[in-house]
């Protein structure tokens, strides 16, 4: 019974992890190293991520420099930057990219809120269905005699717990998240 729930939890886990993940690329009115995550640069015929190919820095609150570590690379970076759905626009020297982010309008923090919303209920959809999971597993050991009637009714009740602890930490992120996107 131990294993099914120490399982579950590890699920539940992973699920509050990605809703972290997803939540770093959303784009606030702060510049961030994490809205970069996700872009592949085209390096020597190798999509490889952009971090792994560039030093990302940002020095003031609404600026990024981005210093590749091949000068060579100053153009695909560029590409990259523009084809992503960042919807930024870089400017180069010819030895770092500067990116100035510019403030949200209200409109756009309402959509992003809206997105971090949905991202959230889909996680707590995910949560609940592991929970499912665990409850049918532990139907099955009943089943098969491998615990008591007793064990299966405490496992259900503490995977309740798990539930409802793993949904009230994707509350706190998604608020947290809506804070940050709704400041000016």
């Amino acid at each position: 019974m131990q294993s099914v729930i120490s399982s579950i939890e590890e699920r539940m886990k992973k699920t509050v992890a990605s809703l972290k993940d997803g939540f770093a690329s959303l784009r606030t009115g702060r510049a961030s190293a994490a809205l970069f995550d996700k872009i592949r640069v085209d390096y020597y015929g190798e999509k490889s991520p952009l971090s792994q190919v560039a030093n990302i820095s940002v020095p003031e609150a609404r600026l990024i420099v981005i210093q590749p570590w091949d000068k060579n690379l100053i153009g695909e970076i560029e590409k990259a930057i523009l084809s992503s759905e960042l919807s930024l626009n870089p400017s180069n020297d010819g030895k770092v990219i500067r990116i100035s982010i510019p403030p949200l309008t209200e409109q756009r923090r309402k959509e992003l809120v809206k997105l971090a919303k949905s991202q959230a209920e889909q996680s707590r959809v995910s949560v609940r269905n592991i929970r499912r999971d665990g409850n049918d597993e532990l139907k099955k050991l009943l089943k098969d005699s491998g615990i008591t009637e007793d064990d299966e009714s405490k496992g259900s009740a503490e995977l309740q717990k798990l539930t409802d602890n793993y949904i009230e930490q994707l509350n706190k992120i998604l608020e947290e998240k809506e804070k940050e996107i709704m400041e000016v």
